[in-house]
């Protein structure tokens, strides 16, 4: 049987992406068949589009955050049943969910609460888990830090702002000016003008000097490395787009630690124990969205067939919040 799926014909085209159709996937052992009926978009989905991956085989089909209704599952699957309202955070070397239907792990899924909407829940795995893992796993975040967190009104700082609000943290985040009234509203403390200020600068004098205790960056590395100088003695901090020089950082008199954050290569880890992490973070987060104590950060709902034109626009890196692709109703 064939289903409707926005097909990738080769790498670094994904800009001809169309619609059309593909075999219905079949779960396997501990796997689970999902109808989909939204999905997240993401940076890692115009990236691998262009750059591909050596795992695929054309046509390939993008994406990797996925909400909607569990049709089948395959041998050995306990816990999770068909009819089950659930999300996940897909691997990125299988085919992906801009489709009618995917195929999952079951022990990395979250179900769904009632009163979360499909589309709500399909913003939240990528960008999501990324502020989760970053803030709690690696930094263990705590009431009364500071934290500086990079480009507040996209989907990973989005996520992050609120989270760290949730955790009782003083949060300052860079956005660009039009953009600080929206991180605000999310929960930032205060808002820097990266293009028109030195953030380093202003974060210290912001702390009395002393320095944020924490920092999230997903920019890259010279801003991870313009970062360090704003961070406090034994401060913190996660990187998700490419590390700071920290051989040249590490002193004696200024000690700080260094934490790479890389969810979704644990698919391919072998490593069940954290692969069910993603489990863990989704419930969290669906706790919070349930309870109101989350944005969803959804800023617009778009068809299947918009989507190519939708990362066209991510990948200006100016999109704030999240885009959600309805796939069925």
């Amino acid at each position: 049987m064939n289903m409707k799926a926005l097909l990738l014909e080769d790498k670094g085209k994904a800009a001809e992406m169309k619609v059309g159709e593909l075999e219905k996937p079949t779960p396997g052992p501990g796997e689970i068949l999902v109808k989909i009926r939204a999905a997240g978009l993401n940076p890692v989905d115009y990236k691998t589009g262009n750059g591909g991956n050596p795992s695929w085989t054309y046509p390939h089909v993008l994406g990797v955050d996925a909400a909607g209704v569990v049709e089948e599952t395959g041998p050995e699957v306990t816990g999770i049943k068909a009819g089950d309202r659930v999300v996940y955070h897909g691997d990125l070397t299988k085919k992906g969910c801009y489709a009618e239907y995917g195929v999952t792990t079951a022990h990395t899924v979250s179900l769904i609460p009632e009163g979360v909407s499909f589309e709500d829940a399909a913003a939240l795995p990528c960008a999501g888990y990324t502020a989760y893992l970053a803030l709690f796993h690696k930094m263990h975040a705590a009431k009364g830090q500071t934290i500086l967190i990079h480009a507040g009104a996209g989907g990973v700082g989005g996520f992050a702002i609120q989270l760290a609000k949730n955790a009782g943290l003083t949060v300052i985040t860079t956005a660009s000016s039009s953009k600080h009234e929206f991180v605000k509203r999310l929960g930032a403390d205060y808002a820097i003008d990266y293009q028109n200020e030195d953030f380093a600068k202003r974060a210290l004098e912001l702390t009395n000097g002393l320095g944020v205790d924490l920092v999230l960056d997903t920019v890259g590395r010279d801003n991870a490395d313009k970062s360090l100088e704003a961070l406090a003695f034994n401060g913190q901090i996660a990187f998700i787009a490419g590390p700071p020089n920290v051989n040249e950082a590490i002193s004696f008199a200024h000690p700080l630690s260094f934490h790479q954050v890389a969810l979704g290569s644990v698919h391919q880890s072998g490593n069940v124990k954290e692969q069910r992490t993603l489990a863990e973070m989704g419930d969290r987060m669906l706790a919070l969205l349930k309870d109101g104590k989350l944005n969803a950060l959804v800023e617009k709902v778009i068809t299947l067939e918009e989507v190519p034109a939708a990362l066209a626009e991510l990948a200006t890196r100016r999109v704030q919040g999240k885009i959600v692709a309805k796939i069925a109703e």
